[in-house]
């Protein structure tokens, strides 16, 4: 769509704007909770792997500039605008450029890796319960000879979870720490294409339009 007053192009469409700026929140709000407040870091993860699926499926059946085939480049191109970047006039383009679409897909895949992790260290705590439950049971409930029989069992099954826990939680923080990394990176593109091309591409996310020319 073209505002022939202001001369701006429609780029991108509202529920992208609306996952842009929700999922900037539902990191911000997931990395800052972390272990102290882990209710809420919970539901924030549930909600950007909501994000996730969502943006998932987009890709495929959204706007002309929210699809994967819109800024999925090959190679040869990734390399040649980022080699045109240090001339300072690389090629303008209306949706994501090479670079951004990149970093589009390694930021998918560094929150998939975060949340994937999440989940399976709720699993892994709830197999550590299971096996201290299962112990604590069969100590009430007085079978004596069935818990010296057991007591192995029932042990190592709450310490494998508990050791599953411990290798997520690693895990799981080094793909929230790449993840972080990779958004600095981000916002350090944004803040040069937008000095490169004379345009607001923060503005763009929000109000969705893009100047039909450059500086416009």
């Amino acid at each position: 769509m073209t505002d022939n007053d202001t001369q701006q192009i429609r780029v991108w469409d509202p529920l992208i704007r609306l996952f842009h700026w929700t999922l900037v929140i539902g990191f911000l709000v997931a990395y800052l909770s972390g272990d102290e407040l882990l209710q809420i870091h919970l539901y924030a993860g549930y909600l950007i792997t909501g994000l996730l699926v969502f943006r998932i499926v987009w890709g495929f059946i959204g706007s002309r500039h929210a699809r994967f085939a819109d800024f999925i480049y090959p190679p040869r191109e990734i390399v040649a605008y980022l080699k045109s970047l240090g001339s300072g006039r690389p090629k303008r383009y209306l949706g994501h450029n090479p670079a951004g679409g990149v970093m589009v897909i390694l930021l998918l895949l560094g929150l998939g890796l975060t949340v994937g992790t999440g989940l399976l260290m709720d699993d892994a705590a709830a197999v550590q319960a299971e096996g201290a439950a299962l112990h604590t049971a069969a100590a009430d409930q007085g079978r004596l000879i069935r818990v010296d029989a057991d007591d192995d069992d029932d042990e190592a099954f709450g310490k494998e979870g508990g050791m599953a826990h411990e290798v997520l939680e690693e895990l799981h923080e080094f793909f929230a720490n790449f993840t972080l990394f990779l958004v600095f990176l981000h916002i350090a593109g944004v803040i040069v294409s937008s000095r490169l091309h004379g345009e607001n591409l923060v503005r763009a996310m929000i109000t969705g339009n893009k100047p039909a020319e450059p500086g416009a």
